[in-house]
């Protein structure tokens, strides 16, 4: 991140060039920098300091871990703590610090969540279980999970979503399992899963933002869908057909121009936050600013405003994004029925961050 570089970006050019470190060391490495990353502000409290090595110290502070023995400077080991460094803060007082939010976020969450904030703010920080969705056209979640087990992955089920699993031993032998490359599964979150449970009846479907495809998968494998999907920018589409394939279903890649007939059902997953996400994508909560989220709410509206064209009488446009904040959420949907006369909210729902997948939010509009 101080590279301007995404964090996964930067730690691929790092494993490219540091051959010594093997496939283990790369992923306990990774799973370092991310944890810095969800808790960056008690890292630096801990580690005294914004550099990396004050952040890494700060982070495995926490953690209980044994610094002098990992800061030996034997090997490639860092240098031993210094006077300084051997000092240990109290804990932090502010509320900002333990939330591990920048400071003008505080109040959103406040705002948006009400007495859950700390709550959702502590999850945030911790690391995201890993989900699969049981591709129901060929399998059932059971047979999914006993496959699962043959190949030694093991999985519980997820009581909120009956399509997915939750891998607890054996997430890094998923994607070359012979139930993953067999179609039979599919890494998603299970809030995601569940949002695309509740989905309404209709034959024809649009998922309008459908980025890598994920939710158009998911909802082509339920009976009597016919998918279709878009994306404003296609390259995110391109190992969709892959993917469609080995999943055993069909999905037709739209542009703009090719969308003449209206649909039953719209879905927009619309870009945003990632607030209810962060615990994957923590670097996103040190860089949306104010400025990044206006923008967002006016692209999220005018997403809401195109889709809308495209739903047919009696037809629902589902408005989902993976955000934890009103703006994005309840206040989208207020305004586009402000603006667009015709329409009813059916239902909104909130996807809460927990055991049960990440924080998302899902209304579903009907046209009169």
């Amino acid at each position: 991140m101080q590279e301007g570089l995404a964090a996964e970006q930067a730690l691929t050019r790092w494993a490219r060039r540091s051959r010594f470190a093997g496939s283990k060391d790369r992923a306990a490495i990774r799973d370092y920098v991310f944890d810095v990353l969800r808790r960056k502000r008690t890292a630096s409290h801990y580690g005294g300091g914004q550099s990396p090595r004050a952040l890494m110290l700060g982070a495995l502070r926490e953690q209980g871990a044994d610094l002098d023995a990992l800061f030996s400077g034997e090997g490639h080991a860092p240098v031993p703590l210094s006077q300084s460094e051997q000092q240990i803060p109290a804990p932090p007082q502010d509320r900002a610090t333990r939330m591990n939010l920048p400071d003008w976020l505080v109040p959103l969450f406040d705002d948006s969540l009400g007495a859950d904030a700390d709550r959702a703010a502590q999850a945030l920080q911790e690391r995201a279980p890993i989900f699969v969705r049981a591709n129901i056209a060929h399998v059932t979640a059971a047979e999914a999970q006993a496959k699962l087990t043959e190949e030694g992955i093991s999985t519980t089920f997820v009581p909120e979503c009956g399509t997915a699993l939750r891998v607890t031993d054996g997430a890094r032998k998923l994607r070359n399992s012979e139930a993953y490359q067999s179609g039979l599964i599919e890494l998603q979150d299970a809030a995601s899963q569940a949002l695309v449970a509740a989905l309404p009846p209709g034959h024809r479907v649009l998922d309008y933002c459908a980025g890598g495809g994920g939710k158009a998968l998911a909802v082509a494998a339920q009976p009597n869908r016919t998918v279709s999907a878009h994306d404003i920018d296609p390259a995110r589409m391109r190992d969709l057909p892959v993917r469609a394939a080995r999943a055993g279903t069909q999905i037709n890649i739209l542009v703009q121009e090719q969308m003449t007939e209206p649909f039953d059902l719209v879905l927009c997953d619309a870009p945003c936050s990632g607030s209810g996400a962060w615990r994957r994508a923590a670097e996103g909560k040190w860089t949306l600013t104010p400025e990044r989220l206006a923008a967002l709410t006016e692209i999220q509206d005018d997403i809401l405003r195109k889709a809308a064209a495209l739903v047919k009488p009696r037809g629902t446009l589902a408005y989902a994004t993976c955000s934890i904040l009103n703006a994005e959420n309840e206040d989208r949907v207020t305004a586009f029925l402000a603006e667009h006369q015709g329409w009813r909210l059916v239902s909104q729902h909130r996807f809460p961050i927990g055991d049960a997948g990440d924080g998302f939010f899902a209304a579903h509009l009907q046209r009169d």
